[in-house]
């Protein structure tokens, strides 16, 4: 396994609609989705999508956030293949979010509060589920990347967007949050 690089802003392959996979089982795809996940551990994510470490393929990983019994080492990640997302409620929510490929960056995004979401495992057989709260936050901003979108088109306002440090220090501990 290994620690792949990530592309951060501005890389071209971060604004490109990744490609569909046709072949599953495949052991590339599966060494693939191994290095994004040790990838993302390293990095403290909680989920990475492939165009994130420069490869234009439409899978997406997420942690299982919802076993909160699990200790790190035995992190549940789930693999996504070709992934569709739809929401199943019109609520939406506004939280903060940050991203591998914007290091040390926070922004407020408003996302939809429940989802559905379908796709393939590495073998190839159908995953549909449901998600909510900042799971379904994080498969939505992962989703986003397979269509080459950053969460930077989603900020609710240019001023919610900055350095983590500062948004924690000025933001998140402030009651003038807008």
């Amino acid at each position: 396994m290994s620690i792949l690089k990530i592309a951060l802003l501005g890389h071209p392959i971060l604004y490109k609609k990744a490609s569909l996979i046709k072949k599953l089982p495949d052991p590339k795809i599966n060494d693939l989705i191994r290095d994004m996940a040790e990838t993302m551990i390293e990095y403290n994510g909680i989920g990475l999508a492939a165009p994130q470490v420069h490869v234009s393929k439409q899978i997406i990983i997420f942690r299982n956030l919802e076993n909160k019994d699990v200790d790190e080492k035995n992190i549940q990640i789930t693999p996504l293949i070709n992934p569709v997302v739809k929401n199943i409620t019109d609520e939406k929510e506004i939280q903060w979010e940050g991203c591998l490929s914007v290091p040390g960056m926070s922004g407020l995004v408003e996302r939809y509060t429940e989802i559905e979401f379908e796709g393939y495992d590495v073998n190839g057989n159908t995953i549909k589920s449901q998600a909510k709260g900042l799971q379904a936050r994080v498969i939505q901003h992962e989703y986003d990347h397979l269509k080459g979108i950053l969460y930077l088109k989603h900020l609710k306002d240019v001023k919610a967007f900055g350095f983590s440090e500062e948004i924690e220090k000025y933001w998140k501990n402030n009651d003038e949050k807008k």
